[in-house]
């Protein structure tokens, strides 16, 4: 059975919050400087608000996902080491 653990690197794990962090302080930015009235920039922010949450509800689905397929394959290598083993005695 494979007990190897997925790590990422420091520097992904960076680039990854930068531009997570850049594209939210960028978007409020234009936002802000939008020559609408201020009910307009407040709709626009409030849109970005359940983009950002809706991104980050997907991300943490397709991880959840990911680990739980895992773990199907971990348990069912793990039945089938026990048939292997189980047949290797009997024989």
């Amino acid at each position: 059975m494979s007990t190897e653990i997925s790590k990422d690197s420091p520097a992904w794990v960076f680039q990854v919050w930068t531009s997570f962090v850049v594209s939210i302080v960028v978007m409020a930015i234009g936002i802000g400087c939008l020559p609408v009235d201020s009910w307009m920039r407040a709709f626009l922010a409030i849109g970005l608000l359940f983009v950002v949450g809706s991104c980050l509800s997907l991300a943490k689905t397709t991880r959840d996902q990911h680990e739980q397929k895992k773990l199907i394959n971990r348990i069912t290598e793990a039945k089938a080491e026990k048939i292997l083993r189980d047949f290797d005695r009997a024989a």
